[in-house]
């Protein structure tokens, strides 16, 4: 399940990094949860329509962003917490709460980012961060996202996923969170396997750290 938030915006600035002001705001509008430090089965989509400044971001027509997850449930607890307290940061305000049920993505197999991929790995006796271009790449995906299917008992033998080699805006982005910086991938994919499982992905996001930011799909 996913919601859509439009949000009204008091022309503050919002920092470039201010993806730990989200994450925050996401876990107070749950309350008391224990989906922080666990296998994320949810991802949120960054911000849009911000106009870059010399120090961040200005949304002069306001902005909107989604959140999904695998748990409806968990869908719930966020809408009666925004209810509690639309608010958000640097003069953030939800005016709007949209619900969008569960797609049939039968027929479907590219999906658009609304959040970059972040793809890590400890390769031998360090940390690397991997791209869209890397021949490891569609794997880890795959690997990635079989884990978070475990989680809820799913299988499937028919699943495939990998970058979409012919995006013509295909890259990389920095993204620093809490003064770490994080190269993350923006390109569309393809998935292909049984509509539950591109639903799936399309909840849980896809990649690493989706539970701070990353790998949102739409």
């Amino acid at each position: 399940m996913r919601i859509h938030l439009k949000i009204n915006s008091s022309n503050q600035i919002i920092p470039f990094d201010h993806q730990p002001l989200l994450v925050g705001t996401i876990h107070k509008w749950l309350g008391h949860n224990d989906v922080h430090g666990e296998v994320a089965l949810f991802s949120f989509s960054r911000l849009e329509k911000g106009k870059n400044q010399e120090d961040g971001l200005k949304f002069t027509q306001g902005t909107s962003f989604f959140i999904s997850a695998y748990d409806a449930s968990m869908i719930k607890k966020l809408v009666s917490g925004i209810q509690r307290d639309p608010t958000m940061f640097c003069g953030l305000t939800v005016m709007e709460i949209i619900i969008e049920e569960d797609p049939n993505l039968t027929n479907r197999e590219l999906f658009y980012i609304a959040s970059p991929i972040f793809i890590s790995r400890r390769i031998g006796d360090k940390i690397e961060q991997i791209f869209f271009d890397d021949s490891r790449a569609s794997g880890f995906l795959k690997e990635t996202l079989e884990t978070k299917m475990g989680k809820v008992g799913m299988y499937d033998d028919s699943f495939e996923i990998h970058f979409d080699f012919n995006c013509p805006n295909a890259g990389t982005k920095m993204i620093t969170y809490k003064g770490i910086k994080n190269k993350a991938n923006w390109c569309s994919v393809i998935i292909k396997g049984k509509p539950e499982t591109k639903l799936f992905a399309w909840n849980v996001g896809l990649g690493n750290s989706t539970g701070i930011g990353f790998g949102a799909i739409k």
